[in-house]
């Protein structure tokens, strides 16, 4: 099975793109730019907004390091941005004071804002383009793989089935897993910070 699937680095992937990409956390933003709308359409908006994230965190899976190299950017300065972005998001996850998107008749909300930046946003493509460069055989492939179509179910799913886990959790819920996910994506945005000093320091940067 270990050659086939590193579930070490599956579930590191999945936990950390998890806490970027919020799955609760999205569920009043999207109940609130479906509002009005028929279950047929809220149900398409799910879906797609699912599709156009998953999308688009692949295209810079796949194609992040090309683009590093043309730029001249190292991993270990995409690191240190990355960390300092996902601190400011985890900032606003812990105050409170992150906007909420309002849904314009004239866009398809399930490209913009939910499958991006909502979804697949700066935080979601730096982790990816992180963590691919730890593929490097069939198991990390297949567990950065599965991590992230794990997370992209999960996300369907809360979107999927909003208004029963509204109700569950209420709004005093939400806004408390909202806060935990904050907490927990302050230490990911510090770890990737301390590994990009710690790269620079050995001469990698």
């Amino acid at each position: 099975m270990s050659d086939l699937l590193a579930l070490g680095l599956m579930t590191e992937v999945f936990v950390t793109l998890f806490v970027i990409m919020d799955p609760v956390g999205t569920i009043p933003i999207f109940l609130s730019l479906t509002r009005g709308r028929a279950q047929a359409t809220i149900r398409r908006a799910a879906w797609q907004a699912v599709a156009v994230s998953f999308g688009v965190i692949c295209a810079f899976a796949f194609f992040g390091q090309a683009i590093l190299s043309y730029l001249h950017i190292s991993l270990p300065a995409l690191q240190a941005a990355g960390g300092l972005l996902l601190l400011l998001v985890a900032l606003e996850l812990l105050t409170g004071k992150e906007e909420t998107p309002t849904a314009n008749s004239d866009v398809n909300i399930a490209l913009v804002p939910l499958g991006t930046p909502l979804l697949a946003g700066p935080g979601a493509i730096v982790a990816t383009m992180v963590y691919s460069e730890h593929v490097d055989d069939v198991a990390s492939f297949s567990a950065v793989g599965l991590a992230l179509v794990l997370v992209h179910v999960a996300i369907w799913l809360s979107m999927r089935f909003s208004m029963p886990i509204l109700r569950l959790l209420r709004e005093g819920g939400v806004v408390l897993v909202s806060r935990i996910a904050g907490l927990l994506l302050s230490a990911i945005a510090v770890q990737l910070v301390a590994d990009a000093v710690r790269a620079f320091i050995a001469g990698e940067g």
